[in-house]
């Protein structure tokens, strides 16, 4: 019982944090998560508490409400243990993930990546149709051939993550940091590729794949 009543005053601390920082202080929401887990451990609860951990940023069962972050729902589990590795590591550089995921172990690394990957995803909510846009970006992920790593209906294989209903502003970021070299892929794929689009292509490859339903159909076909 206590350790249930426990449970639900963290998650009403931590959901209170989340909506009267709006994400200003990270760090303070990485300090929670920390004495979350080593509490849930002192009262022998397992660890992650999957409904208490991630959702602040990535949304309740890994289905982000925002676009700014990643819907973790439904991808990959390879590449979700790959990301989280690579924060850990350092390899990825990220004021927020780094920390975290540099106290988690491997067990736990793959816990996350499985319950995340089993989760049906849904699509990106609230994405402005534009036919200009998601025709131009159709075009361009179709001539750079995506669906050779992200699969035919780009809904992740393996190492490769799920684009179709991503957050159009995560996916731009994304490729904008591929662009740029602040983010690389260990096989030289995506920074090759990113290397090659516009400004205008960009915005408009990231509308187009939000608007993607993660069920292998376009939003616009429903």
């Amino acid at each position: 019982m206590k350790r249930a009543m426990f449970a639900t005053a963290a998650v009403v601390a931590v959901a209170a944090a989340f909506l009267v920082t709006d994400f200003v202080d990270y760090h303070r929401f990485g300090t929670a998560l920390d004495n979350q887990a080593q509490a849930s451990q002192a009262t022998g609860g397992p660890w992650p508490q999957f409904a208490e951990t991630c959702f602040a940023c990535h949304g309740s069962h890994g289905q982000s409400r925002n676009a700014e972050y990643p819907a973790l729902a439904g991808q990959p589990a390879a590449y979700l243990e790959a990301q989280l590795h690579a924060f850990a590591s350092g390899q990825r550089d990220d004021p927020t993930m780094g920390p975290l995921a540099s106290n988690l172990t491997d067990d736990q690394i793959r816990s996350l990546a499985a319950y995340y990957a089993g989760q049906a995803p849904a699509g990106s909510p609230d994405v402005t149709e534009s036919t200009a846009l998601e025709t131009r970006g159709k075009a361009v992920v179709q001539a750079r051939s995506c669906q050779a790593c992200h699969g035919e209906a780009l809904t992740g294989k393996d190492l490769a993550p799920r684009l179709a209903g991503q957050g159009e502003h995560y996916l731009a970021h994304q490729l904008v940091a591929f662009r740029s070299g602040k983010r690389h892929d260990a096989t030289g794929g995506m920074d090759a590729i990113a290397a090659t689009l516009s400004n205008e292509d960009i915005p408009a490859v990231a509308r187009y794949l939000a608007r993607m339903s993660p069920d292998r159909r376009e939003i616009g076909a429903r």
